[in-house]
């Protein structure tokens, strides 16, 4: 079973939204190894998002991401980093495919719904960064 991270952003966590989102994936077939309910300092938010420090957006993502509690989930499937991508879809919820998260539940690139851990980086990484091995149900 693949590992990889779901973070609902602020906005759709005071939307009251992220129960839709969590039985969404359950349904897609992923497990929830492991979930918390949190207010990212702005310090954890740089070092969680350092990848994108220098990039013009830093500043604008660190205060949002910041400006509200955030749901974590640990999820677990076959493919589950490739998987996840297809069904959260695009960045830029004006082009992502209907029916995807960040279609019904983003507003814009930077209030896109959801961050998921990418592919091309490290999911484990984003994984351990939020849950110790001790957190995460297999």
């Amino acid at each position: 079973m693949e590992k990889t991270l779901l973070l609902i952003k602020p906005d759709v966590v005071a939307r009251n939204k992220t129960g839709e989102i969590l039985a969404r994936v359950e349904k897609e077939g992923f497990a929830i190894l492991g979930l918390k309910h949190l207010l990212l300092s702005p310090q954890e938010a740089e070092l969680f998002y350092g990848i994108h420090r220098g990039k013009e957006f830093f500043e604008e993502l660190i205060a949002f991401i910041t400006s509200g509690p955030v749901i974590v989930c640990c999820l677990g499937r076959e493919n589950a980093v490739r998987y996840l991508q297809e069904i959260v879809g695009d960045t830029n919820p004006s082009e992502a495919k209907p029916g995807t998260l960040r279609a019904i539940y983003g507003t814009d690139m930077h209030r896109n719904g959801v961050h998921i851990a990418s592919p091309d980086e490290n999911p484990s990484r984003e994984v351990h960064f939020f849950f110790s091995t001790r957190e995460l149900c297999s």
